[in-house]
């Protein structure tokens, strides 16, 4: 299986729930804390980890996508 995470910048309220779960995952833009994704497909071993960023942001901004 393959999973891709993307951030909707527009909708992330830089809480930094994604980057203290995932911080390998996930990155703050240091002028704003938007977040970002450091690794949009990442290996088995972190599916878990990208899916509990995505359940815990709380404005919803992070999207995993499983194929």
């Amino acid at each position: 299986m393959t999973l891709r995470i993307s951030v909707d910048q527009a909708e992330c309220c830089a809480s930094s729930m994604c980057v203290l779960v995932a911080p390998d995952l996930f990155d703050q833009r240091d002028e704003d804390g938007i977040a970002y994704v450091l690794q949009p497909q990442p290996g088995p071993e972190q599916h878990a980890e990208a899916r509990d960023a995505a359940r815990r942001c709380p404005s919803l901004a992070i999207t995993v996508h499983e194929d």
